[in-house]
């Protein structure tokens, strides 16, 4: 039998754990494996397919970023949809494949599914938003890189009196924010789920320097729609273009910058953003994205062994758990609202 295995979406820390994971157990079962680059970018023309060793895999567990590349292409745009890169993978004798990748990257993977070709999936997403699993690759990471960010910010903004919001990742839930600003000592968060205005904002401040605290920390989730920051943030969204999947590059919207100024026009507070971006995805995985997604690969592999497609190995409390493709991608994962309340006793 021969596996392939792909990376799709934004780069994550911990892909290569779970690449790792993937092949190592193929060979373990006498499976041969292909790698294909640049995620759905290399099913489609030509293809861009490699031949993986176990040389290939050797020393990968503490990278960052994909040995293989990745993509936000999404062949369902095309015409003929999914069917020529079921053609090419079959042409090059790939028996089944493990795409590992969020919503986007799995939908396209559900839909060739759908077309009766074999495929698993591993949930990778630093913004932890797909449905029914407890982990997705990267998470773990991004937040030890935000509360980092934020131990580190508390004390300047402490010697300088100032606000700091700090704009982190999250296009449409705020998990990050959340979780990595109660673990980092945030005295605000603004998240998509729950609506926030700037003068709730501005009262919060003026209440904390009247308590005394003369310096806050803001956590503020890139994706967060503010009413008072549109007239800040319509030019660069006009002008910024979408992807394949049509999203808008939110770091290119600048929700930190311009609440930000909105802050300081309105408070007379010495205010700076910090905007994490891109650092959130570098560098080595944590232990536990390690851990988990070198078992959510080779539980991938074990499925397709076993003949099981259209199915992705899940985290479920504290264990594998296996449940269909469509289920992950049926609907976005948003902070409840028990921790969105747990942090306002913080403030």
């Amino acid at each position: 039998m021969r596996i392939g295995v792909l990376t799709g979406g934004g780069d994550a820390p911990g892909l290569n754990a779970a690449i790792r994971g993937v092949a190592r157990r193929a060979f373990q079962r006498g499976f041969q494996v292909t790698g294909i680059k640049n995620g759905w970018a290399g099913v489609l023309g030509a293809g861009d397919l490699e031949e993986l060793t176990p040389a290939s895999v050797r020393g990968i567990l503490p990278l960052g970023g994909t040995i293989l590349g990745t993509s936000r292409t999404n062949p369902l745009k095309n015409p003929g949809g999914v069917e020529p890169a079921i053609a090419l993978l079959r042409a090059n004798q790939v028996d089944g494949l493990v795409a590992i990748g969020g919503d986007d990257t799995l939908s396209v993977a559900a839909a060739m599914s759908d077309a009766s070709y074999p495929v698993v999936g591993v949930p990778k997403t630093i913004d932890n938003d797909l449905s029914v699993t407890q982990f997705c690759i990267g998470f773990d990471t991004a937040v030890g890189v935000v509360v980092e960010a934020l131990d580190r910010l508390h004390t300047t903004a402490s010697a300088h009196h100032r606000v700091m919001v700090v704009e982190v990742m999250g296009r449409d839930t705020g998990w990050v924010a959340m979780v990595g600003g109660l673990a980092g000592g945030a005295d605000m968060i603004i998240i998509p789920e729950f609506e926030a205005k700037l003068e709730g904002v501005v009262d919060h401040l003026h209440r904390r320097r009247a308590e005394g605290k003369d310096f806050s920390i803001i956590v503020v989730a890139e994706g967060v729609r503010m009413l008072a920051l549109e007239p800040a943030m319509a030019v660069a969204a006009a002008a910024e273009k979408r992807d394949a999947f049509g999203h808008v590059r939110l770091a290119k919207q600048g929700v930190g910058d311009a609440l930000s100024n909105r802050i300081e026009e309105a408070t007379g507070f010495e205010t700076r953003v910090t905007v994490l971006g891109h650092l959130q995805r570098g560098g080595s995985p944590s232990p536990v994205d390690r851990i988990w997604a070198t078992r959510l690969g080779v539980a991938a592999t074990d499925l397709l062994a076993a003949g099981k497609a259209g199915m992705i190995p899940i985290r479920q409390d504290g264990q594998i758990d296996v449940v269909p493709l469509r289920d992950v991608i049926a609907e976005t994962r948003r902070v409840p609202r028990e921790l969105y309340e747990l942090q306002q006793v913080f403030g």
